[in-house]
């Protein structure tokens, strides 16, 4: 019944039932491991980080502690959702969909694969792709969704009525500015390298070259590095979580929130980690291949390389947050303004001269030239820092200084002596002057009151 020739594969667009059915069952297919892999991402970020600080973590929930994600939600379910007297109960309410819908949209560009054959009951095959609309605009598709993700941080903040809240939706605006410059401009370094704004193209592109080194981050890891930076600040995580500071600002943006609504805006953030990982590895690392055929010649083991990078991508999140402090927030602009925004520029014109150069070449000096631009910005930043480190002025030691020690010897104490000395004269003048015209007055007034006395004695003895 289900002979498999693959002259008579039907390609699913080609089907009117497939076409209804695929995005359906493809779309509650994905969201049911997006949504589980939020779940168990909190886990695995508690353990991670129990881990790196020589701790247990979580371990009483089911076996090793498998089940907390399901108990954390169901202590949530039943908490008291308190909504502020004062908030502005539409835009309250709305603003954690608006948080936590557009990351899962993000996905709908993602390929998880390449097109499987796959029987059905009417005895025929069907060629199904791997992901829900390959757009020829994917990489501004992601722009954009990304984009909606911050309004609903921004109008949390504002509907709240609570000054910590505005402070941390005002927060994730600038943050939202700032680094969004440099992360749209190294998602354009795929796209030069390839002609194609479709991630199905990226994909595939990498998957032709070498195994492994045909990915985009052999090719420009300046690029690749920034991305991940930026895209760690799109997601407000550690350290660039300042809108949710809670030292500085309670809990920023989620401060009025509590029960559900809180733990919308606690998925939102964990799908945006799965989201921005996927769009890292679709980008730079491969997707969902390897290269040279491996992963081609059995598809369904596609999906499952995919997820294994994306895991590895949520570890390295997980590692950074357990490493660095939080940022101070005059620097995380600084930083996203004056470094991230300048070396970005510079991984777009490394790779444009790479590309042009390559036109004229095979594909081994594209590489040959990328690597060689790479060790040339490598030496020239190397260079500026060791110099930077030579002109420093060095650290002078406090053990032997006198303005410490409190010792008095050379010259610079005998000047403070003399200036000493100077200053004391027209002060102890002043002094002696005032002294002296206060025990003037006193004098005065004691003869004012004797004479007063002796005369009023004066006139009742006549």
């Amino acid at each position: 019944m289900f002979g498999y020739d693959p002259a008579n594969v039907i390609l699913c667009s080609d089907s009117a039932a497939c076409s209804f059915w695929h995005p359906i069952v493809f779309s509650a297919i994905v969201l049911f491991i997006i949504v589980t892999g939020f779940a168990y991402t909190t886990l695995l970020e508690r353990k991670f980080i129990a881990f790196f600080q020589q701790r247990v973590g979580p371990n009483r929930v089911g076996p090793g502690g498998f089940l907390q994600p399901a108990a954390d939600g169901l202590k949530l379910i039943f908490k008291e959702d308190i909504i502020p007297e004062q908030a502005y109960k539409a835009v309250y309410y709305i603003a954690p969909v608006l948080k936590a819908v557009p990351v899962l949209i993000v996905g709908a560009v993602i390929p998880w694969g390449p097109p499987v054959n796959i029987p059905w009951l009417d005895g025929n095959w069907y060629r199904i792709p791997l992901h829900l609309a390959d757009l020829n605009v994917g990489i501004l598709w992601i722009l954009a969704i990304t984009s909606i993700a911050t309004y609903g941080v921004v109008l949390a903040g504002w509907s709240s009525n609570n000054k910590y809240a505005m402070l941390g939706g005002l927060r994730a605006s600038a943050q939202m500015i700032s680094y969004e410059l440099s992360m749209g401009l190294t998602m354009a370094v795929p796209v030069m390298i390839v002609g194609s704004m479709s991630i199905g193209d990226i994909v595939a592109a990498q998957l032709d070259a070498p195994p492994i080194l045909g990915w985009f981050v052999f090719q420009n890891p300046l690029a690749a590095g920034i991305l991940m930076i930026a895209l760690l600040a799109e997601v407000s995580r550690s350290p660039f979580d300042l809108p949710e500071a809670e030292q500085e600002l309670t809990q920023g943006f989620m401060t009025e929130y509590s029960a559900m609504r809180f733990a919308l805006f606690m998925m939102a953030e964990y799908l945006g980690m799965i989201a921005v990982s996927m769009v890292a590895v679709s980008l730079y690392f491969g997707g969902w291949g390897i290269g040279g055929g491996f992963v081609e010649n059995a598809p369904l083991l596609a999906p499952l390389v995919f997820i294994g990078k994306v895991i590895l991508f949520l570890i390295g999140m997980v590692w950074v947050r357990a490493t660095l402090p939080r940022f101070r927030y005059d620097r995380l602009m600084m930083f996203g303004w004056k470094v991230m925004l300048p070396l970005s520029i510079v991984a777009v014109a490394w790779t444009g001269v790479a590309v042009v150069i390559g036109e004229t070449a095979s594909t081994p000096v594209q590489y040959a030239i990328a690597s060689a631009v790479f060790v040339v910005i490598a030496l020239i930043a190397g260079s500026l820092v060791l110099r930077r480190e030579s002109n420093e002025t060095p650290v002078r030691s406090l053990a032997n200084d006198p303005m410490v020690t409190g010792e008095r010897t050379g010259i610079a104490h005998i000047l403070v002596e003399v200036l000493g000395w100077i200053l004391a004269i027209p002060y102890n003048l002043f002094d002696k002057s005032v002294a002296g015209l206060t025990q003037a007055r006193k004098n005065v007034a004691r003869e004012l009151r004797d004479f007063a006395s002796h005369y009023g004695k004066s006139e009742s003895g006549d």
